[in-house]
């Protein structure tokens, strides 16, 4: 019996949620989002949890190539009608952001959007991506996670185990913007919402940081909007 639970729980996950993620991220409030955010990358981009290539059509013209990591080719086979129309190269990484197969400081953007949910190690994924980003480049993030609601965090933790199995390891209650400061960035804007849904699986991390030097201490960021609404704000940063 444990052999064949194991079994359909294998069917479900290489078959079935590979579909369904595909059918759940492709809801309004998160094509908007990818709409807003994915045009900012520019130069070479390495995009964490690719999946089935939502954010492809959003890309500008100032992407040069795009390295899309994502260990389900499943999900990458979904893609492939999307990259046919890329008007840059894209090369597919099969692999897991914990081990991304690029060089020190060879990318000049890296995108992830709904994807540090379901990283089994969010810490060594993200001081990854520090790793292979270059200096002056920024890391994009549209994510969900940890509500600063006490209400709502109470749900989201109940949820959180039963969520993890059927969501393909997804989970409701990571503090995103901690995990990204913890890897040596400095988050430089940020916005912390709910969007449309039930408030444990709809509150959103969305902004930018850069990669901190390991040198730098507290950095402070000056409290002004920009162009996209996003605010500005100081924050304690610990080197990696």
């Amino acid at each position: 019996m444990a052999a064949e639970a194991v079994l359909h729980m294998n069917i479900y996950e290489r078959y079935v949620l590979p579909k369904l993620i595909h059918l759940v991220m492709r809801n309004k409030v998160a094509t908007a989002e990818r709409a807003r955010f994915a045009p900012l990358a520019s130069g070479t981009v390495l995009e964490v949890g690719v999946g089935s290539g939502l954010n492809f059509p959003f890309y500008g013209t100032k992407v040069r190539e795009l390295f899309a990591l994502d260990p389900s080719l499943e999900l990458w086979k979904m893609a492939r009608s999307r990259v046919k129309n890329a008007p840059f190269p894209v090369e597919f990484l099969a692999s897991s952001a914990e081990s991304i197969p690029l060089g020190d400081m060879t990318v000049d953007t890296v995108l992830t959007t709904w994807t540090l949910c379901t990283i089994q190690n969010p810490a060594e994924a993200l001081t990854e991506m520090r790793r292979v980003l270059k200096p002056e480049g920024q890391l994009i993030f549209v994510e969900h996670g940890r509500s600063q609601d006490r209400g709502v965090l109470a749900w989201q933790d109940r949820l959180n185990p039963m969520w993890k199995r059927v969501a393909g390891g997804c989970n409701l209650n990571r503090k995103i913007d901690d995990l990204i400061i913890d890897a040596g960035f400095r988050v430089t804007q940020i916005e912390r919402a709910y969007s449309r849904g039930p408030k444990p699986f709809s509150y959103l991390y969305k902004g930018l940081a850069q990669r901190l030097d390991r040198a730098e201490g507290e950095t402070t960021i000056s409290a002004m909007s920009n162009s996209l609404g996003l605010r500005r704000f100081r924050s304690p940063v610990a080197g990696a």
